[in-house]
């Protein structure tokens, strides 16, 4: 272990920097053991925020949806020449795209 002062990361706001030069050994050890804590902390959040987005987007398949139709389609009706019709529907990019399910039971 060198005897000269290190050298702050470029990354650490010499604000920050600062503040820590005035501090105690003691003092520095518990910043240290508290600002590791707290990093762990925050990327423990962001798993579990990431890992909810993936869970939201992993919504079950309905049995008479087709492969090709992603899961994130919903259901929608059509009425033409006075007949309704379930059509699968979702969204790529700016195109609305759309599958053809099949006709609405007319007791619906």
């Amino acid at each position: 272990m060198s005897f000269e002062k290190p050298d702050p990361d470029q990354d650490i706001p010499t604000r920050i920097v600062e503040a820590l030069d005035g501090l105690s050994s003691e003092t520095l050890r518990h910043v240290a053991q508290y600002t590791e804590q707290l990093a762990e902390h925050r990327e423990r959040k962001q798993r579990l925020r990431e890992k909810q987005d993936s869970d939201r987007d992993a919504v079950d398949r309905p049995d008479d949806m087709p492969e090709d139709v992603p899961s994130k389609a919903s259901l929608t009706v059509k009425e033409i020449n006075d007949n309704r019709y379930y059509y699968w529907q979702w969204r790529e990019g700016d195109q609305i795209k759309s599958k053809y399910k099949g006709p609405v039971d007319k007791s619906e």
